[in-house]
């Protein structure tokens, strides 16, 4: 028995050996610094600080309607309660392969009858008695991890777990961008609606007034029917218009896990908020920032660990199994000494034949090695393109805007000249009619083009990992305003 105990300390003590490989981030493509780079009076990025709070980035807009949207949408969006059941799985495997590595015990009770049949071949015996069989015992099993399988096992599973929490923090951040981006798109189309209502309105009073002149002989029969075409044209509009925002609202109560036959947001006409103006850093801190980066190096991680796994499978597995307990065969007592019975030794099992199925297994774990590896660095790459993208697009686009809004301002000035010398009786109707419509078109253009500016700003958002601060004291401050878990 001593002998016994002895090999089972050797066997234990000497399970601390791994063939994982030691872990190392895989090499990526180096940039000093953003090519694009955005001006000092600009807000500043918080550095990346992992807290239980999530960010709430959103709020730069001011604006309580979106807040609550988010607010709904981070805790009933069916998408993200998916993700965290995923979690919830990917952390109770993770429990589930470190239990692996600790000794497993069970206990069992048997009862049973037993008549021996008195035609049978060898001894038969005739009118044997029946006899009963007992026995109760606890049981131990446990497997020595010689070569670190189960452990590497364990630390796969841990990686995979942290990637489906990074996972989850990537979707809750898309989540709140497109609630944002949709938001927004919805108070832009309530700007259009106000416009091309106008637009309708003005068209109508243009098709009465040419009636009245078509007749009066003062206009042709083929500009009533223009006038009638522009009319219907721009009615049509308005009411692809309707549609549209319709569409839009159902798109967020989807986002926000609210039915959208009971979903409505109030119009609203007011302009809409200056895009944000992040400055961002080194590409070092972008890698810190966004989660689907560091959800994609812990899968390269758990790639790395299953290597090990892989590999130990070329071993011998020692498991250490005993039990004790007590039996009998008859009808007298069952818990005494002369009834204890026990049994306790290492066992091992070694392959020796398998059609190459370990050398199979090997080769596909340094594949998804590879694979994992391949995918960290577009992921990396990805993200630094998009940043780049984002920043040429808030620049460009805020410069078409800044003129659109210059030519809507212009155009509302000579609306007002339109109707001035109107009532001094130096022009028509038909001239402030044209001037509204050229109004109402200039204010639509620069408010499609204004919400271009702030869509991107808000991809940008979500291409540096969130974390926007307002405020310039905060670049300098370690605090952050919150990131996702």
């Amino acid at each position: 028995m001593k002998k016994v105990l002895m090999l089972g300390l050797v066997l234990v003590g000497v399970s601390g050996c791994s063939f994982a490989p030691s872990y190392t981030r895989p090499d990526l493509p180096t940039a000093s610094q953003y090519h694009e780079k955005m001006t000092e009076e600009d807000g500043h990025w918080v550095p990346f600080k992992a807290t239980k709070v999530s960010q709430t980035w959103w709020k730069a807009f001011h604006d309580p309607v979106l807040d609550d949207l988010e607010r709904s949408g981070l805790v009933a969006n069916q998408n993200l309660l998916a993700a965290l059941a995923r979690l919830d799985q990917g952390r109770s495997l993770a429990r589930e392969q470190w239990a692996n590595l600790w000794p497993t015990t069970g206990a069992s009770a048997t009862h049973q009858l037993t008549k021996i049949s008195e035609h049978t071949m060898i001894f038969p015996v005739q009118n044997y008695p029946a006899f009963q069989t007992n026995q109760v015992q606890l049981d131990l099993n446990y497997e020595l991890d010689l070569w670190g399988a189960l452990r590497n096992a364990a630390h796969a599973a841990d990686a995979q777990a942290r990637a489906s929490a990074d996972d989850l923090a990537t979707l809750a951040l898309s989540t709140e961008a497109e609630i944002a981006l949709d938001y927004e798109s919805l108070r832009a189309l309530d700007t259009e609606l106000f416009e091309t209502e106008r637009l309708v309105r003005s068209w109508a009073d243009n098709r009465t007034l040419t009636a009245v002149l078509v007749a009066g002989a003062e206009a042709a029969v083929p500009d009533q029917a223009q006038a009638d075409l522009n009319w219907q044209m721009a009615r049509q509009q308005l009411n692809e218009l309707r549609l549209q925002r319709q569409q839009m609202e159902h798109a967020l109560a989807l986002l926000v896990g609210s039915n959208p036959e009971g979903f409505h947001i109030a119009p609203v006409r007011d302009e809409l908020p200056h895009p944000l103006h992040p400055v961002p850093g080194m590409p070092s801190v972008l890698l810190e920032r966004r989660p689907d980066v560091v959800s994609a190096e812990e899968k390269v991680k758990a790639a790395n660990a299953n290597i090990g796994v892989a590999k130990a499978a070329w071993f011998p597995v020692f498991n250490l199994t005993g039990y004790t307990g007590y039996g009998n065969t008859g009808y007298g007592p069952l818990l005494v000494a002369p009834n204890r019975l026990w049994s306790f030794g290492p066992t091992l099992s070694l392959p020796l034949f398998n059609v190459g199925q370990i050398a199979a297994a090997n080769d596909l774990a340094r594949a998804q090695w590879e694979e994992s590896v391949a995918n960290y660095r577009n992921t990396v790459l990805g993200a630094w393109r998009e940043v780049e993208d984002q920043l040429a697009a808030l620049r460009e686009l805020e410069a078409e805007a800044d003129a659109a809004r210059g030519a809507s301002a212009a155009a509302q000035q000579a609306l007002e000249q339109a109707r001035l010398r109107f009532e001094g009786g130096l022009t028509n109707r038909f001239e402030v009619l044209q001037a509204e419509r050229a109004a109402a078109l200039t204010l639509t253009g620069a408010t499609q083009l204004r919400l271009r500016a702030l869509a991107s700003s808000i991809v940008l958002v979500k291409a540096l990992g969130g974390g926007w601060s307002d405020s310039p004291d905060s670049a300098k401050s370690p605090a952050s305003v919150g990131a996702h878990s």
